[in-house]
């Protein structure tokens, strides 16, 4: 079957090739399984700029009273929504937990036909235009608008907005505590539509990159199925490798990596493997987590939400685990 949009052949013939070639990568905006309800902790947001616009999703915790609390950014998938990525992940739960606010921006029908952030193109992997600017302007509003701890900021997605929030976290570092990825893509692996197909299915070797300027210190946790095929699961060894790059050895250019060690069990029902990459003095620079068995889809998720595999260890839980360890300095 063959989908059209009426404006825009161009974006309309490469949308019927990606959902040709990836079913699974782009659910259509209404065929979203469960949106969350609406309640006084779970706001709708609008904010706006010289850059367009944007819907957001705030979960405000129960006991919050106005002292600074951490604040979570989550960035959805294709096919998805802020509700329904937030029913899927069940995050809004954990945070409830831990005290922590949870934003989630939500990308438009008109700013890609598939709900896709536009992680593939060259006006958006810049900061100071297009949706970086977007989103950090959207998270810098929430700062001034809520009691946020600047400190501990994080920012996480999936699938195209795991590839975004690697985007974010190399664009505005000075915004971010810690990076989330799950089944995502590195920083410039694609740079226009034919590019991103080839990146997703076949992955992109970090050393093949040609942004080897930014040099980010900042941790990343990364989750993916290695049965992936959305998106192959190498990719999520180039996001690892890149934001290793950018811890250098204050001593030298080299990077600041020194060993890594290696976990595996089982949770869920499915085994993992998780890396554990350390710099000076065992601090950690990156977690890997692959998972056996897995697919395109949240490791941990609930059913109720789209993308989303009940079984695997659950990397919401182990994201804002990682997450409420660390602090901006």
């Amino acid at each position: 079957m063959r989908y059209c949009r009426p404006n825009g052949y161009r974006e309309a013939e490469m949308l019927n090739v990606m959902l040709g070639a990836w079913p699974s990568f782009a659910q259509l905006p209404w065929s979203f399984r469960e949106r969350s309800p609406e309640d006084d902790n779970f706001i709708a947001r609008r904010f706006a700029s010289d850059e367009g616009s944007l819907q957001c999703r705030l979960f405000i915790p129960t006991e919050y009273v106005g002292e600074p609390l951490p604040l979570v950014v989550m960035l959805h998938g294709g096919g998805q929504n802020a509700s329904d990525f937030a029913v899927g992940t069940g995050m809004n739960e954990l945070a409830e937990q831990h005290n922590c606010f949870v934003l989630y921006p939500e990308q438009s029908v008109q700013a890609n036909w598939t709900m896709c952030w536009n992680w593939f193109e060259e006006s958006h992997h810049h900061r100071g235009q297009g949706e970086p600017a977007l989103i950090a302007g959207a998270i810098q509003e929430i700062n001034a608008d809520y009691s946020i701890d600047e400190t501990r900021v994080y920012i996480a997605g999936f699938s195209a907005g795991g590839a975004m929030a690697v985007v974010l976290g190399r664009t505005y570092p000075e915004l971010f505590a810690a990076v989330g990825c799950h089944s995502g893509l590195a920083h410039r692996s694609a740079i226009d539509h034919y590019g991103a197909m080839q990146a997703m299915k076949d992955g992109v070797e970090a050393d093949e990159l040609s942004d080897g300027t930014c040099k980010v210190s900042m941790p990343l946790i990364a989750f993916h199925g290695d049965q992936d095929s959305t998106v192959h699961p190498k990719n999520s060894l180039s996001v690892v490798q890149q934001y290793i790059a950018g811890h250098p050895n204050k001593r030298s250019n080299e990077p600041g990596h020194r060993s890594f060690s290696t976990e595996t069990g089982i949770a869920g029902g499915r085994a993992f493997t998780r890396y554990i990459h350390m710099g000076k003095g065992d601090r950690i620079l990156a977690e890997h987590w692959s998972i056996a068995g897995a697919g395109h889809a949240w490791s941990g998720g609930t059913q109720r939400g789209s993308y989303t595999d009940e079984g695997g260890p659950n990397a919401s839980r182990e994201m804002l685990r990682f997450f409420l360890q660390r602090a901006r300095g």
